[in-house]
Formats: structure tokens, sequence, C-alpha cells
């Protein structure tokens, strides 16, 4: 989603479809309803809801296949996690940045190549706020591997 345009927050009920159909990149309505059933034991009317109100919001495309429909995303997933981790940020005080980060961090599996890319986030962070006497408000120039879209 572009920054010029504002995200509507989802329920956690529409992040969760939203995974499943980021997962299938584009799935047929009985084929979201069967892993929504599995995964969360949601009957297919409750599903049927979560997909329309994911339509309506802008999240997901459909297009009609016979006497069913092909849901696809309309974002990609880590734009849509930016745009709500930004959302995040913005709404956390200062004091809890660095915390919730540091949370962030230990609660996600990463590989060698993302916490190599992390660290060189964190040193260019240092230099840089080293450089300008206080917070720095440069963008990070290199990116974990997991966040290619």
């Amino acid at each position: 989603m572009s920054d010029s345009k504002e995200q509507k927050d989802l329920s956690a009920a529409e992040w969760k479809v939203m995974k499943i159909v980021w997962d299938l990149q584009k799935g047929m309505t009985r084929e979201i309803y069967t892993v929504a059933g599995e995964e969360h034991g949601w009957a297919p009317p409750t599903v049927k809801t979560l997909l329309k109100r994911l339509v309506d919001k802008g999240y997901l495309c459909t297009t009609e296949v016979g006497n069913g429909f092909v849901y696809r995303p309309a974002h990609p997933a880590l734009a849509i996690l930016r745009n709500a981790a930004d959302t995040l940020l913005k709404r956390a005080t200062h004091a809890a940045t660095g915390p919730l980060l540091a949370h962030m961090l230990e609660s996600s599996p990463l590989g060698k190549d993302d916490l190599d890319a992390l660290q060189a986030l964190i040193e260019e962070k240092k230099k840089s706020h080293t450089r300008h006497g206080g917070a720095a408000k440069s963008k990070p120039s290199r990116k974990p591997s997991s966040e290619k879209e």
C-alpha cells in the first residue's frame, strides 16, 4: 500500500485470513474455507464474511471463475506488514521503541543473513547517531534477506 493511502485497520481474524491468502498466493473460495476451517475452526459463512470485508477494504482482489471466486492479495505481505509496523512505532512512546524492537527481534526466527543485515543496520544507526549528536531519522540502506518481496 502506498504511504499516501491510509491503511484500514485489520481485525485479528482478518489478519489470519490474509496470512492464509498470502501463503496460498491465490486461492479458490473452497480452498480458503478449508484452510481456515482446519487452522481456526471457522465455518464457511464466517470466512465468506471476512473475505468480503478484506475485498471491501482493498486488501484482496477477486476474480469470478465458474461458480466460484479466486482471491489474491492486492498488495505483497511485506508492504502491509511494514505499514502495520510503522503504525505501531508511531503509536509507541519514545522510551518504548527500543524495548519494542528488542521484543520483535527476540520473537522472530531469523537466519544468519538476517542477523548480519540487522547488525549492519545497528552499526550504521550508531554512526549516524554519533555524527548527528542524537537520534537520526535516516532510513536504513540495507535490509534483512527475509524482507525481499
